[in-house]
């Protein structure tokens, strides 16, 4: 595949590609809402943006197929385009990114000399709390996290802490997920409870012995993958736990920064803050200053950004590839320890303005410097790119 692309000059318009799937129905799949913003602050900024899909990627030359917006007629127009100085993969979900034909357009991406191409795949829940247990700056974020393998494992787990959680490695938004929690050690009888997340409350029943509940759990995931993990008591705000959800990008310069931190508080008869599990988009300030007072709250959220930029740097450094992005979910317990819960390297739009006007603005910024850098180094043929990972959240 012939691609002449190359940095652009100081009168040529740096451009963007947006990567996403196509659509038998609509144009194409993904955040049509966001590909627009994102469309539109370019175009303030002096880079031309479109969208570009998997089905048409074909670069000749100088030009490639691709969708521009036109405002005024409120459609998209399909159109030879300059081929893209960067490319950024909104491919929306798993099962498109692990297609044959889809894996070929990403090694392709990430194989050309002269286009930059950044977050290549969704993450993998597992292996992401490998990377970060493994190194030492981020270990201390990490709650003891195992593979869900056996019954013997759960009861292993349950006599050291009180409750657990058990998550999809494959889950998304709080499907899925799991609470196990023992009766009190210094009660007579033991009791065992598993919560069971539904739209916007739990289910509970509870198990005579781990044995009982283990058999319960195997049938409830099938042959899914899943991952238990340490329970952490949260901070709560009018007895309803929260957590912080942070947005970590590169900004013009290329360094990690956080665009914003904002704060999911659980449902009343939830066991997530997912919002789609009946959380709610709350201000973290006021929910940390709630529990630790203001000046208590203000060392908490430092200390939660300078935790995020540590881990997003270590994930980036682990993975092997270019990340420009990442979300994660950060939990704050009682004592105001801070622990890292997840990160999507897809982020769902955050719906604060400020953090949302900050988020388009750096991925602008970030990729006017990737259009500016010398071509990459040319890669050997024994370079091998594992891009199958499995987990990660849809484009919403």
């Amino acid at each position: 595949m012939d691609t002449n692309t190359k940095a652009p000059s100081k009168r040529e318009i740096p451009t963007l590609a947006i990567l996403t799937h196509s659509d038998e129905t609509r144009v194409f799949r993904g955040n049509q809402e966001n590909f627009i913003d994102l469309i539109r602050t370019g175009a303030e900024r002096g880079v031309l943006v479109y969208v570009m899909t998997t089905s048409d990627f074909k670069l000749s030359g100088r030009k490639a197929v691709g969708y521009t917006y036109s405002v005024a007629d409120k459609t998209w127009k399909k159109g030879l385009l300059p081929a893209p100085h960067v490319i950024y993969n909104r491919i929306p979900y798993r099962k498109f990114e692990l297609l044959p034909e889809v894996q070929q357009v990403i090694q392709t991406c990430m194989r050309q000399r002269r286009i930059r191409f950044f977050n290549p795949s969704f993450f993998n829940k597992w292996t992401l709390f490998e990377w970060l247990n493994h190194a030492k700056k981020t270990q201390g974020y990490i709650p003891a996290t195992r593979r869900l393998s056996s019954g013997e494992e759960l009861d292993k787990l349950l006599a050291e802490y009180p409750f657990l959680y058990l998550k999809p490695i494959r889950g998304k938004a709080g499907k899925g997920i799991m609470k196990v929690s023992r009766s009190p050690l210094d009660t007579k009888s033991k009791i065992f409870e598993l919560s069971i997340q539904e739209k916007t409350k739990s289910h509970i029943s509870r198990y005579p012995s781990v044995s009982r509940l283990w058999s319960e759990v195997q049938e409830l995931i099938g042959g899914k993958d899943y991952i238990i993990q340490q329970g952490i008591p949260l901070s709560s705000y009018k007895q309803r736990p929260f957590d912080l959800r942070v947005l970590v990008q590169k900004n013009g310069k290329g360094q990690w920064s956080v665009a914003g931190v904002g704060a999911r508080l659980a449902g009343k008869l939830s066991i997530t803050t997912h919002v789609p599990r009946g959380g709610s988009i709350d201000d973290p300030a006021k929910l940390l200053t709630y529990s630790f007072g203001g000046l208590g709250s203000k060392r908490i959220i430092a200390r939660a950004k300078k935790a995020a930029l540590t881990i997003a740097k270590q994930i980036e450094k682990s993975s092997g590839h270019m990340l420009g992005e990442m979300s994660m979910d950060l939990g704050v317990d009682q004592e105001g320890h801070i622990w890292f819960f997840e990160a999507n390297s897809k982020p769902m739009k955050f719906d604060e303005p400020p953090i949302r006007k900050k988020s388009l603005e750096n991925l602008i910024l970030y990729s006017i410097y990737l259009a500016k850098r010398k071509p990459k180094r040319p890669l050997k043929k024994t370079d091998a790119f594992p891009l199958a990972q499995t987990n990660g959240e849809r484009d919403k």
